[in-house]
């Protein structure tokens, strides 16, 4: 029996570099197999991640099919499925693969859409809303009146947190690297804002605070803002690095943490508080509610086509996007 394929157009990377390294290729895939359904995308997200895996580095086989997230329709479904053919899904925890037409994707790591949230609302914050929602719910659980220093709050994390922070009665300071982003942070729920180009953060940190620090700070930049996100806290107060937007930080003594107040720093990835089915559902159910009620917004900055894919990581990577961006196939 001969098998049957699927004709589709991915971008694929054979080799690390810049965004010239991605190109726009045709692919064939499988029928889905056992609890395998195929989705065909009709909204992609793009994530920093993605940069770093095209960058080389967090190391990829390749070639590779970069991109983690997408929402789609369920086009085919192999044996064991439950999923009904043309249900709405999204994705953010399957692994790489997204940058793609059509997937072949685990049922179980598929998230059904609700009718109120539109494809690209769901390319657009599944990964990232799920991000804020283990940050801020279980990494390092935050209780009304606290207040927490979010860098890069202008981004497509930053903005969803500030929304979600200030939904639960928190006081966020997001740090931003222009007045420009200063301004749509606090549209989206940061009471104060610090400029990083102009600002020193930490002492900044310490005027807003009387002199304390906050309990924890949210530092997804990395290299050039872990000193000054260990000098924001107060003593025994968490760092909560989630991302290397400035590059991979540089190794920590660990007699830092003790003469600086006894601090703790975790270095957390969305795969480990997912791991579970009951957790993934968990985590997308607690962002659509958040959306569904008006709390948390989701602002699209921009939108390219899936050929398109250099520039959506080259306007990331400038630093220039303020929210999330999506690639539509």
């Amino acid at each position: 029996m001969f098998r049957k394929l699927r004709a589709m157009r991915a971008v694929v990377i054979e080799r690390t570099g810049g965004p010239e390294v991605m190109k726009l290729a045709s692919l064939e895939l499988d029928e889905p197999g056992p609890g395998v359904a195929l989705v065909r995308h009709r909204a992609i997200g793009v994530n920093f991640i993605d940069t770093y895996q095209r960058s080389g580095l967090y190391a990829l086989p390749l070639p590779a099919v970069l991109g983690s997230e997408a929402a789609g329709v369920v086009e085919a479904a192999g044996p064991g499925v439950s999923l009904a053919i043309g249900a709405r899904v999204a994705y953010a925890s399957a692994g790489n693969g997204a940058y793609a037409e059509q997937r072949l994707v685990p049922a179980d790591k598929l998230v059904p859409l609700p009718d109120d949230i539109d494809d690209e609302t769901a390319a657009a914050s599944l990964l990232k809303g799920m991000t804020v929602e283990y940050l801020v719910c279980r990494t390092r659980p935050v209780r009304a009146g606290e207040t927490v220093l979010f860098f890069a709050a202008a981004g497509g994390v930053g903005l969803l947190a500030c929304q979600w922070l200030r939904s639960i009665g928190a006081h966020v300071i997001g740090a931003v690297g222009s007045d420009e982003k200063a301004a749509i942070a606090r549209e989206h729920g940061a009471e104060h804002t610090i400029v990083t180009s102009r600002e020193n953060v930490a002492e900044r940190v310490r005027e807003l605070t009387h002199g304390k620090g906050v309990p924890v700070v949210f530092d997804s930049v990395g290299k050039a803002t872990l000193q000054a996100s260990l000098d924001s806290l107060t003593p025994r107060g968490m760092l909560v690095s989630f991302g290397n937007a400035s590059g991979k930080p540089d190794p920590l003594d660990l007699l830092t943490l003790s003469n600086k107040g006894s601090l703790y720093v975790t270095r957390p990835k969305i795969a480990d508080y997912v791991a579970t089915r009951d957790e993934l559902v968990a985590s997308a159910s607690a962002l659509f509610e958040k959306v569904r009620s008006g709390a948390v917004r989701v602002r699209i900055d921009r939108r390219f086509s899936l050929a398109e894919a250099g520039e959506a990581h080259r306007a990331l990577e400038s630093r220039k996007t303020s929210g999330s961006v999506v690639l539509l196939p």
